[in-house]
């Protein structure tokens, strides 16, 4: 059965704005990740247009995404322990004046790629701490558990809703003002998402203080890689955040000298990225069940790691944008459907440890990434490089569709734990009542 086949709706797609507090939060969200779109396209660009280097482009993007795979673990830990309402408010506000920083840095002519990496580690540090809180804020944002998969997929749509609009703002806005623009109108937009969370009202969480730390962490780290869907997956994602994800550090690279172009064909390809993505996210969110998503996450890799592999050989810009649709369809419903997976399975008193590692395996395993990529490119030039990632990739989906089978059958229980499968009892006595014929 295809996967396309699967039971969709999409009256349920938006199911989840019944809820106040997540009304708050997709709003805010949805105009802050637009200006943090902006200032992710716009940064790299800068770096390329000062140092014409795709080895710096790698370097810049490590420096940027390295706190994470230190702080990341740590943060799980802290997240289990602290008020997530809390710690998002003061992320949010600690990014939005690392924007201002930058916008200050530009406008006053005295910007260098060093400022940029410090500004990135700056950053990184803080998205260390701000991305497994959102992960795991968004179940306080929700009554009822049986709709996290919707929030989930929904927050994707935000997220690549926002990818698609942003780098195609910031590729016009680079063409006429310059990227300190970009900085600028991030910074502004937070002020967005800081006013949406202090309206909200979010009940308050029993947590555990007693166990230290380090038991903590080791706990999590038993949960997390003794159980093998969560394993899996989480491994999955590091394999592709490693080989694959990096082709977006090397982006300006491609559109000045693979396509000939400038600062609109960077936007253009960006965008087209984020409409592939945001495709599959509202796909994603018009399920109703999250059964069926574990045959998802491999098929989805092999459309991501072949779209690579494809766009490494063109040099037509329509037909490269076209292969940017595919490529971020595959990432999003590879990344959107392991997070829903995680969500639901994973127990309430670990979720912050369970989101820490699988931050660190998109996040933390990242800037190697970019490390390598930069590195791969300035030896052995682009399309090369881009083409084995992708190969990676399609390799990486093969191994996990072998492992479908008994992930599967791991997850079942919890399932019919949660009731969104039936027990195996109720199923017998229901196919019973089929077969047996009426006295």
């Amino acid at each position: 059965m295809s996967i396309f086949s699967l039971p969709v709706n999409f009256q349920h797609t938006f199911r989840s704005f019944k809820y106040r507090n997540y009304r708050l939060y997709f709003i805010g969200q949805g105009v802050s990740l637009i200006g943090t779109w902006m200032q992710q396209a716009a940064m790299p660009w800068l770096v390329y247009r000062l140092t014409a280097s795709v080895l710096l482009l790698g370097i810049v993007g490590f420096a940027s995404m390295i706190p994470s795979s230190i702080l990341t673990p740590i943060a799980g830990v802290m997240l289990d322990r602290w008020n997530r309402h809390r710690v998002l408010l003061i992320t949010q506000v600690l990014s939005m004046l690392q924007a201002l920083m930058l916008a200050a840095l530009f406008f006053t002519g005295v910007i260098q790629v060093w400022h940029i990496m410090v500004m990135g580690i700056f950053l990184g540090c803080i998205n260390a701490f701000d991305m497994p809180t959102r992960q795991s804020f968004i179940v306080d944002l929700v009554e009822d558990k049986q709709d996290l998969a919707n929030v989930v997929a929904l927050n994707a749509s935000l997220f690549n809703g926002a990818r698609l609009v942003g780098p195609s703002l910031a590729g016009m806005i680079i063409a006429v003002a310059g990227e300190g623009v970009c900085f600028l109108v991030n910074g502004a937009s937070f002020i967005c998402i800081i006013v949406t969370l202090l309206l909200m009202k979010i009940p308050c969480r029993t947590v555990n203080k007693t166990s230290g730390h380090m038991k903590d962490f080791k706990e999590g780290l038993k949960y997390v890689f003794g159980f093998p869907p969560i394993r899996s997956i989480i491994l999955l994602l590091a394999l592709v955040s490693l080989m694959g994800l990096p082709y977006m550090v090397l982006m300006p690279a491609i559109a000045k000298d693979m396509l000939q172009g400038d600062a609109y064909t960077y936007g253009f390809l960006m965008a087209a990225t984020g409409v592939g993505a945001l495709t599959g996210a509202f796909y994603l969110a018009s399920r109703k069940t999250v059964v069926g998503l574990t045959k998802v996450i491999p098929i989805s890799i092999a459309i991501f790691g072949c779209g690579l592999v494809l766009f490494s050989l063109s040099r037509s810009f329509w037909l490269s944008a076209g292969l940017m649709y595919f490529t971020g369809l595959g990432m999003m419903m590879h990344m959107a459907s392991g997070n829903t997976i995680l969500q639901t399975i994973v127990d309430d008193d670990k979720r912050g440890r369970a989101m820490s590692f699988y931050i660190l395996a998109f996040m933390g395993i990242a800037p190697w990434g970019s490390l390598l990529t930069g590195s791969v490119a300035h030896a052995i030039g682009t399309p090369a490089t881009l083409a084995i990632g992708g190969g990676v990739c399609i390799l990486g989906a093969i191994i996990f569709a072998f492992q479908l089978r008994a992930i599967n059958k791991a997850v079942h229980p919890i399932y019919v734990r949660l009731g969104i499968l039936p027990p195996v009892s109720a199923g017998l006595q229901a196919a019973t009542q089929l077969t047996t014929p009426k006295e």
